[in-house]
């Protein structure tokens, strides 16, 4: 499996919680706690946004995050109010570049971490259902890819929960089909640089661990001296696999079935149910 994160609020250095955090997502890709796997070491990959309304940067890699000097280097120098950075653990597919996270099209970026079961069964039909104005789009071999451009046909750009919703149904749709039971364990991120959609969702309701931050209001508050709460500003917001820094009152678990979206220090949770596209 894989472990991801994203961050919105003031311009911070991607260092701060790619490497500094003592449980970073660094430190993840060696030592997690929380993940199917303890070691994620199939590529990294980091989104970012310089303006809202501009296309993100992108930063992939298969090189293993800990041995990449470039990202140690790239995460000094980047600052950003919106970013995703994402550590991969192959499942099925091969280890190469356009088969790492964040995905981009346009405006958006997509993280995944979980599976689709007996991908390889269901990829054809899967992807007949993509929009053919998206297909040439794709560039890798991945369940995630496919679950991004299902979402994209399906309304991402313009009601992302309600359009990722459609595509985790039409997964379950396709794999009941083919006999496949509970095919889907997934908690994922898009963002277009204004807004952050997050979901912890999986058809056998045992999903991927997937936090976010409380209050950083509060937060100031609790650790008024502490530099890392204060250089994000209150309206801060981290949706992550896993808590980075061990202080008390500062994640929150996000509930099985259940989207979360982040935008102008605005947080908001709902249930997530997949549906078919009617």
């Amino acid at each position: 499996m894989c472990r991801w994160l994203a961050y919105t609020g003031n311009p911070i250095q991607l260092e701060t919680v790619v490497f500094r955090a003592k449980h970073s997502l660094i430190d993840q890709s060696l030592h997690s706690r929380m993940g199917a796997t303890t070691t994620n070491g199939d590529g990294f990959g980091i989104g970012w946004y310089g303006q809202p309304h501009e296309a993100p940067f992108l930063y992939r890699s298969v090189s293993p995050a800990w041995h990449d000097r470039n990202l140690r280097e790239a995460a000094r120098a980047i600052r950003s109010p919106l970013f995703i950075a994402h550590i991969r653990a192959a499942t099925e597919t091969p280890v190469q570049e356009t088969n790492c996270h964040p995905f981009r099209h346009n405006r958006w970026l997509f993280a995944h971490n979980g599976l689709i079961r007996d991908f390889h069964a269901l990829r054809r039909d899967l992807m007949l259902s993509i929009d053919p104005a998206l297909f040439g789009a794709i560039e890798g071999s991945t369940d995630s890819e496919v679950m991004f451009y299902l979402a994209l046909t399906y309304g991402l750009e313009q009601q992302p929960v309600a359009a990722l919703e459609r595509m985790a149904g039409r997964i379950e749709q396709i794999a009941a089909s083919h006999g496949v039971e509970n095919p889907l364990n997934m908690t994922v991120c898009a963002t277009d640089g204004e807004q952050i959609v997050a979901v912890r969702y999986s058809s056998e309701h045992q999903s991927r661990t997937l936090f976010h931050s409380t209050s950083f209001k509060h937060l100031h508050e609790l650790y008024p001296h502490d530099p890392r709460i204060s250089a994000v500003g209150e309206d801060a917001f981290l949706v992550l696999s896993e808590p980075l820094v061990d202080l008390h009152d500062a994640w929150e678990a996000i509930p099985e079935s259940t989207a979360v979206v982040a935008r102008r220090g605005k947080i908001t949770q709902q249930v997530f149910a997949p549906r078919v596209r009617s």
